[in-house]
């Protein structure tokens, strides 16, 4: 005895909405990730192949410029431009987590004269363009000798000059409800415990997503490393990935390519590892209890 199973007309429209769907994602997906395709051929093929094959698959697989590249020019190695951008990045990660996060509590939780109007100027520094202050800012570590040092670029992100963040950890903090730091002080908590053991643990989301932002941002920064590092030991990697084109009065756009695919290696990993909190920090829209 054989049993058939009758296909109903909503069945075949709901396949079909499905193969659809599937079809736009694979599409958007094949659109987003082929700069990065192309990107990664590119730095395997040789300088003469990259000017007249436009195609993302290489002809002749160069892996040569990935040694060219990382042997980097005049007796600079790429792997200095590295430690550059990662001793700049990782410092600038923690000083925007730990100074944003005390001026948003202040901002979001404590009591003092003129709140309100010192949070209302630091959210119109937003509006401010950063090329405004370049030349000033540059006169002012200029007279400190910071010139040709990474102070320019870390000492500012402890003072929390990052409104952006701030902005991010006070509207985070407000949905933190206050009757946990009510709590929190009828057990003698000070304004110092009510910090460090209710709204630290709970603004980790915000936290890595302050952090995860601060490193993509930095890392890939280019124009104040090139302003205030001037040395060729100083430089970090978007900054160096520019002297391959004219070092020497010579090009080296395979050895560039190449170096441009190593440089988004720390940025992926640095991503994958804290993507699951970040999520959860843009889910978060409050406590339950």
């Amino acid at each position: 005895m054989s049993t058939e199973t009758a296909v109903l007309p909503g069945d075949r429209v709901g396949t079909g909405a499905n193969v659809a769907r599937w079809a736009a994602l694979l599409f958007i997906m094949a659109v987003v990730l082929y700069p990065l395709c192309w990107l990664i051929g590119t730095s395997l093929k040789a300088p003469t192949e990259i000017v007249n094959n436009l195609s993302i698959f290489p002809k002749d697989v160069t892996w040569s410029n990935y040694s060219d590249g990382w042997n980097g020019f005049t007796g600079v190695t790429f792997a200095t431009f590295f430690l550059n951008s990662a001793l700049i990045a990782g410092a600038t990660v923690v000083a925007n987590a730990v100074s944003c996060l005390v001026a948003a509590y202040a901002f979001a939780r404590l009591k003092f004269v003129g709140r309100g109007l010192y949070f209302g100027i630091m959210i119109s520094t937003l509006l401010l363009p950063h090329h405004v202050l370049m030349i000033p800012q540059y006169m002012l570590f200029k007279e400190f000798g910071w010139i040709n040092t990474p102070l320019p670029l870390i000492v500012p992100k402890i003072l929390a000059t990052e409104a952006f963040f701030v902005f991010l950890m006070v509207q985070f903090m407000r949905g933190i409800p206050r009757e946990l730091d009510e709590a929190a002080k009828v057990d003698g908590c000070s304004p110092y415990g009510i910090f460090w053991h209710v709204i630290l643990p709970l603004t980790r989301p915000a936290l890595v997503t302050t952090a995860i932002f601060s490193f993509i941002w930095t890392w890939n920064d280019f124009l104040p490393q090139l302003i205030y590092l001037n040395e060729l030991d100083q430089r970090t990697v978007p900054v160096a990935l520019r002297g391959f084109l004219d070092s020497g009065g010579q090009s080296d756009i395979g050895a560039m390519f190449a170096m441009a695919v190593l440089s988004l290696i720390p940025v992926f990993v640095f991503f994958v590892a804290f993507q699951r909190m970040l999520v959860q920090g843009i889910n978060t829209s409050g406590l339950k209890g």
